[in-house]
């Protein structure tokens, strides 16, 4: 490729789509992205321990290989050229797929993901893996293998999870895209916490074929960015048919929506929606700081919605469902490894499992018929209502020397999960959630909108978050909260704080 001239902004700091489209026009080599997002990870990742395994000179040649794409005239992948991180729980060529486990400390994988492979089709190129905890289990970003992933806005506090490394590296700009998963909002508190965007689409729409009870919809990926249309672009990619995943329809080759659709998301035109919103879904135990930051943005909306009411779904029974159905997932994943490595599993995992060692096969039953009519009290709300605006998680980030928060406000958790029910609401129920960053709370740390749709209506979702984003991108109080990148190239290796590894 000739010679590009030299961007005003680093090309580490472009979104998913200007880098995009400043490659096509060849006004960017995908080299020169992949050189700034090293760069800017060889400088930063200290600070804060997201990526925890790379390959730097295959991420240089992907970038050379597209480049060379480019310089011939080929037709371009969505994702050309784009460096992008990946989840420490799915499998890239050649690195390591540690699962946050030291039973997995020394694997290496020998084929990509499913998810992978789209990627590098679509003509992305993989920057590294992310860290998350061990199995995913919680949301604080800390193992006994590559140790505790901080918060790029304060290094003493927790960066969430369990796709805490993603949120990290996009925060603080190590690649414009990152693969994540959810359950218990795995995508979308780590985003919160951070100040990106954490999307998790309606079950099947991102297909995953790893999922031990398949039939289970809990659990799924999705894409993180910095950006709703990054996200979008991304989950263009990623939805694609597959028919290893049960909830993937394919018919004719071809999924019920169109993954081209999320590419060019629609213009939305909020005030002739209605949204409803809700502090706690009538359960959650959500601190005061996160109510008094979703009402002030709540407020800050209000003129530019059509109708946006107090209002939640029927959640009743949501904690016991999801406790229930987790502990299943939890006994299907792990039997092998308790019986063998019990020593080895840390203290989150452990208590899951001897939390489903305590369930009848009546409690799952009961849990099952509790969750149709669950989901069934959901459409009946949706009827009537468009979106459901919430608080992404139940409370300010803390400290990341806390496995998990013990009490809220006062008030005990039951779990080490507990404390994600904002995030599960939707879960259980199956509906799409995304998570955008609107400013900081109180204390000053980034604070997550959570919006919610109905079943399927992924494109919905994205372009009212689209419309949103827009309305707050140079409002002082409610953009996207920045990352002090010159205080994290300043700052004292995180793997010398006291604390670094381990779980407690």
């Amino acid at each position: 490729m000739t010679d590009t001239p030299k961007l005003a902004t680093d090309p580490a700091d472009l979104s998913a789509i200007e880098a995009r489209s400043l490659i096509a026009r060849r006004k960017l080599s995908p080299v020169e992205l992949a050189e700034a997002c090293i760069a800017r990870t060889e400088a930063v990742n200290p600070a804060v321990n997201a990526l925890v395994d790379f390959d730097f000179e295959r991420t240089l040649a992907e970038a050379k290989a597209s480049e060379a794409r480019v310089a011939k005239g080929e037709t371009l992948g969505l994702v050309e050229g784009l460096p992008f991180g990946v989840k420490d729980m799915i499998d890239v060529t050649g690195l390591k797929t540690t699962l946050g486990s030291t039973i997995y400390k020394d694997n290496v994988a020998t084929k990509d993901d499913v998810m992978v492979a789209a990627m590098r089709a679509a003509g992305a190129g993989v920057l590294g893996k992310t860290n998350n905890p061990e199995f995913s289990a919680g949301a604080n970003t800390r193992n006994a293998v590559y140790g505790v992933t901080a918060n790029p806005h304060d290094l003493t506090k927790s960066c969430a999870g369990s796709s805490g490394g993603s949120a990290v590296a996009l925060a603080t700009g190590m690649a414009p895209l990152c693969t994540g998963s959810d359950t218990g909002g795995s995508l979308r508190n780590p985003a919160a916490f951070c100040g990106v965007v954490g999307y998790r689409p309606t079950p099947g729409v991102v297909p995953g074929n790893n999922r031990g009870p398949a039939l289970i919809p809990l659990p799924t990926s999705g894409p993180m960015a910095r950006t709703v249309a990054d996200a979008a672009l991304m989950l263009a990619v990623l939805a694609r048919p597959d028919r290893d995943d049960p909830y993937t329809y394919v018919s004719g080759g071809k999924t019920p929506w169109d993954p081209m659709a999320f590419t060019n998301l629609p213009r939305v035109d909020l005030t002739t929606l209605k949204f409803a919103m809700t502090e706690d879904y009538g359960f959650t135990l959500t601190e005061n700081i996160v109510r008094r930051a979703f009402q002030k943005t709540c407020k800050g909306l209000a003129p530019y919605v059509g109708q946006l009411d107090e209002g939640t779904p029927d959640c009743t029974d949501c904690d016991r469902i999801f406790a229930v159905l987790r502990a299943v997932m939890m006994m299907a994943g792990h039997e092998d490894r308790m019986k063998h490595h019990a020593d080895q599993m840390g203290p989150n995992v452990t208590a899951n499992w001897e939390e489903g060692l305590t369930y009848s096969g009546l409690d799952v039953a009961q849990a099952l018929v509790k969750q149709g009519a669950y989901y069934r009290r959901w459409q009946a709300f949706f009827e009537t209502t468009d979106y459901v605006l919430s608080p992404a998680v139940t409370i300010s980030p803390r400290n990341w020397r806390e496995l998990y928060p013990e009490e809220v406000d006062g008030q005990k958790t039951e779990s080490y999960y507990h404390w994600l029910s904002l995030a599960y609401a939707s879960t259980v129920a199956g509906h799409p959630a995304i998570t955008i960053p609107v400013g900081r709370d109180e204390t000053g740390m980034p604070f997550g909108l959570q919006i919610v749709g109905k079943r399927g209506d992924d494109l919905g979702v994205l372009a009212v978050a689209a419309e949103i984003e827009a309305l707050f991108k140079d409002d002082a109080e409610f953009g996207m909260p920045k990352v002090d990148i010159a205080a994290l190239k300043a700052a004292p290796k995180l793997s010398d704080a006291e604390g670094f590894f381990g779980f407690a």
